[in-house]
């Protein structure tokens, strides 16, 4: 089992930035890659980006690709998503997840854990 906690999401205003922490425990959190997804009301959860398990592959949605930044650092267990230059439509509950077996995944159906989401609203 591995458990994830979110945190760092809270209120800004367009333009602004700020930082997501994916706090892990339990097992050894360097064999699993992790994921950050968002998901806005009325809409399906949707990849933001990715991060292999040593941290040496990225992928980004294009939505994000030069505004949020995805890194880790295992030897804390811990996952960031740094963002930047949010806007409105980034509004979203984030959630990180975590997963062993695929190298970079991609869909919600990929992940094995997920943390419970953090709340990140963005005003114009």
């Amino acid at each position: 089992q591995v458990q994830l906690v979110e945190s760092g999401g809270g209120l800004v205003q367009a333009g602004g930035s700020l930082r997501l922490s994916c706090a892990a425990s339990g097992r050894t959190f360097s064999n699993y890659a992790v994921g950050w997804f968002r998901q806005a009301p009325g809409k399906e959860r949707e990849l933001v980006a990715v991060i292999s398990r040593s941290g040496g592959s990225t992928y980004y949605a294009d939505s994000v690709k030069g505004r949020f930044t995805i890194s880790r650092d295992n030897a804390k267990n811990t996952v960031y998503l740094q963002m930047n230059s949010l806007r409105p439509e980034d509004t979203a509950v984030y959630y990180c997840a975590a997963d062993r077996t695929v190298f970079l995944p991609r869909a919600p159906g990929d992940y094995d854990y997920w943390g419970q989401g953090t709340q990140v609203t963005v005003s114009s």
